[in-house]
């Protein structure tokens, strides 16, 4: 297990080099800061101070340099936009978008092994392909258009759910949830469905069917604990999804998260914002990645065998 979780994490951490350059990078293609926080009367003076007050007068090259050698100090600089700390303005917005991807895959993961292992018990039923058919009409469905449509039918014609913040009750969470929560419900329902149609087929069910055992504790305690290890996976692979592609949810309904926080930076040119936050996500995803390669190696000692030493 030690062989394969460092060679994990050396391969996983591998991107986060990339991520650190190309943050960089882009967020120099979006304009220069000075355009943006000085005004159309300032001179050239003005404008050059301003530069040279935060490094913008140095070439691209010693700016890179510079930046570097503040990420190894695990310093972030500050945000020209409210003069706090990079690295603090990304980590209070970090929790909103943890929040809301945590419950939207609990209630994905609740339904999807549900609905799949119903839809598969019986194969080719009715249930099964009506099931099977809004799993694939759900997984299709681009968040982005689910939002604005939600926005529009329940927010704006009927007036019964707010359409951005996070102040006010439970409601406020029902259409960014609904909106993050269609395709990854869409998907593990296939996964499920799938895995369990092939557990249930298997010799040891039949053989617990044999020895009298009820036909819940067939599904859910012997075919759905072996039909598991795919949907982890997946599981993991979509949280994670959510976690990096909650920019749009959050944009959409106004949530404090940190996707929010990358398009406002992006927007107001706020680049030490900007880097920390992509960082602090790109981190986060690092992380993620190595705690599901770790539960699927204990699920399945295959894998880990699988690395050579």
């Amino acid at each position: 297990m030690t062989t394969f979780l460092r060679k994990r994490i050396i391969s996983s951490a591998i991107p986060l080099v990339f991520v650190v350059f190309g943050v960089f990078c882009l967020a120099r293609l979006t304009g220069n800061p000075v355009n943006l926080y000085l005004p159309l009367s300032a001179t050239s003076d003005q404008r050059a101070a301003f530069s040279a007050e935060h490094g913008f007068d140095q070439s691209i090259g010693a700016q890179l340099w510079d930046y570097l050698g503040q990420v190894v100090r695990l310093d972030f600089g500050t945000s020209l936009r409210t003069g706090q700390s990079a690295a603090d303005m990304a980590l209070t917005a970090f929790p909103a978008t943890l929040q809301l991807a945590a419950v939207t895959m609990v209630i994905a993961a609740l339904g999807a092994i549900l609905i799949g292992s119903l839809a598969a018990y019986r194969p080719n039923s009715v249930a099964d392909r009506i099931a099977s058919f809004l799993a694939m009409a759900a997984a299709s469905i681009p968040d982005f258009w689910f939002a604005i449509t939600g926005v529009l039918i329940f927010g704006v014609n009927l007036a019964l759910l707010p359409t951005s913040g996070v102040s006010g009750g439970p409601e406020v969470w029902i259409l960014p949830i609904a909106t993050l929560l269609i395709r990854p419900f869409g998907v593990l329902v296939q996964v499920v469905r799938g895995a369990m149609v092939a557990a249930l087929s298997a010799p040891y069910v039949k053989v617990a069917r044999s020895k009298g055992a009820g036909e819940k504790r067939v599904i859910f305690g012997h075919a759905l604990r072996n039909a598991i290890t795919p949907a982890l996976t997946v599981a993991g692979d979509l949280t994670i999804g959510l976690v990096n592609g909650a920019v749009v949810v959050e944009t959409i309904f106004g949530w404090p998260g940190i996707g929010k926080l990358m398009i406002d930076s992006i927007l107001q040119r706020d680049f030490a914002v900007l880097q920390a936050a992509v960082l602090l996500t790109a981190l986060t995803i690092f992380a993620l990645n190595i705690l599901i390669d770790v539960c699927y190696a204990l699920l399945d000692p295959r894998v880990r065998q699988a690395v050579p030493a």
